[in-house]
């Protein structure tokens, strides 16, 4: 990439094309856990440069504010959640969750001041664990519509979370990154003569001992569709092991799933230089628990992240790598699969210099996520339409990743597909065709 290229790829805040394409998408702003009690304490929230607060009021509605009281700019973090409202404690103006004034405390009595004040807040729904927001123009904002980990009311879910102190394409690319898995997850992912992947709540084994997959791209509507083709351990002859992974723009990753559970990571833009991870099991009849996921992953509250949901180990503390371990056998010494994806996101600096990097083969799903991404931000610059905004639209809901070992004969880009997903993107090939004829 071009120094210009990767500052389009890697920008969100401002007027920042990329940052525009995220303002028409709804978000996950945080977990429906930081803000469970009504009239509880207020949580900071940092989304695409801005800093707010999210707070549940009395009668259990969840507001997304901007952090700063209208009045002197004190923090509105500190305030007072009571009576369906956030107070102040500079001066008392108090604001419900749509950023209505309801009181001025320190203003006369017969002023209408308070009718003129608003706090700027964003529209929010909860749904699968999470308080979801919508950050673009309200004229522009799409009904919500339920994400891909989420496509009943009562899917199971587990999610966990973690800042990092890098930005969110690096994020991404690392998921898209199949090749990886072998070498940094050695620990984790572990060769063995099953059917398809497996967890057994500790190491998740696949069966396949090649290292080095072969790649294909297929771009969609949403994002796109990728491949990683490996040699099985059983009938290499006339199968493969096959792996696809959906990238939903812009920050959605559903990785292929093992046989307890779907595995679906989102990463969101603090701002330019940090972001936030969320990795959810979801969907299975093993679905672990809250705890038992976090305790795997090694991001549970209180013992691997803090209360703000900030890592324990890290660059400070050499991410508590343990090279003892690694003489005894372990491939990194890093415990946890996500702490390990985090050495390499923050070791390559806030915003990677991607024009210094020399790609390979198995980089081809990131060359063109970037490619994707690049081109979506130019065309949202140019004033069109953020990409996976356009109708016919498939909803994410309907979307799957796909693994297992198949027959040479089938076609990879088929697997996993829904019928909604066949039959909506027969519905937009048929558009594009109708446009190219009329052009």
């Amino acid at each position: 990439m071009t120094p210009e290229e990767n500052e389009l790829l890697a920008r969100v805040e401002g007027n920042a094309p990329m940052g525009q394409i995220f303002r028409r998408h709804w978000m996950p702003a945080c977990l429906s856990e930081e803000v469970a009690e009504p009239d509880g304490d207020p949580v900071r929230v940092r989304l695409l440069g801005e800093n707010l607060v999210a707070f549940r009021d009395s009668d259990g509605r969840v507001g997304l504010v901007d952090e700063h009281c209208p009045h002197r700019r004190a923090s509105l973090f500190y305030g007072r959640n009571e009576e369906a409202g956030l107070r102040c404690l500079y001066h008392g103006w108090k604001f419900d969750v749509e950023g209505n004034c309801l009181e001025m405390a320190s203003e006369p009595a017969e002023s209408s001041f308070c009718d003129k004040v608003k706090l700027k807040s964003y529209p929010v729904v909860e749904r699968g664990g999470f308080v979801w927001t919508y950050m673009g123009p309200r004229e522009t904002m799409p009904a919500f519509d339920p994400p891909v980990i989420s496509p009943a009311p009562d899917t199971p879910i587990s999610t966990t979370k973690v800042i990092v102190e890098a930005n969110w394409a690096q994020l991404v690319e690392g998921s898209l990154d199949s090749a990886h898995t072998s070498h940094l997850h050695a620990d984790e992912f572990r060769p063995a003569p099953v059917a398809s992947a497996e967890s057994d709540g500790k190491t998740w084994q696949r069966p396949s001992t090649d290292k080095s997959p072969r790649l294909f791209v297929d771009r969609t509507s949403f994002g796109m569709r990728y491949a990683a083709i490996r040699r099985p351990i059983k009938d290499a002859a006339t199968h493969e092991y096959v792996r696809t992974t959906l990238y939903i723009a812009p920050y959605t990753v559903h990785i292929p799933p093992n046989n307890r559970h779907e595995l679906t990571a989102m990463f969101l833009p603090r701002d330019d230089n940090s972001g936030i991870l969320y990795l959810s099991a979801w969907g299975g009849k093993q679905t672990p628990s809250l705890a038992e996921w976090r305790e795997f992953i090694r991001l549970q509250v209180g013992i691997d992240v803090d209360a703000g949901y900030r890592n324990l180990r890290n660059r400070g503390n050499d991410y508590l790598q343990d090279r003892k371990a690694m003489k005894l056998g372990s491939m990194s010494g890093i415990k946890g699969i996500i702490n390990q994806d985090i050495f390499t996101f923050e070791t390559m600096g806030s915003i990677a210099q991607r024009h210094r990097e020399r790609l390979g083969a198995s980089d081809l799903a990131i060359v063109e996520f970037r490619k994707l991404m690049v081109e979506a931000a130019r065309t949202v610059a140019a004033g069109g339409p953020a990409i996976g905004t356009t109708q016919p639209r498939i909803p994410h809901a309907e979307l799957r990743s796909f693994e297992g070992v198949v027959a040479k004969s089938l076609d990879w880009r088929e697997l996993g597909k829904t019928a909604t997903e066949i039959e909506i993107t027969r519905q937009q090939e048929a558009a594009a065709g109708r446009k190219s004829a009329a052009e």
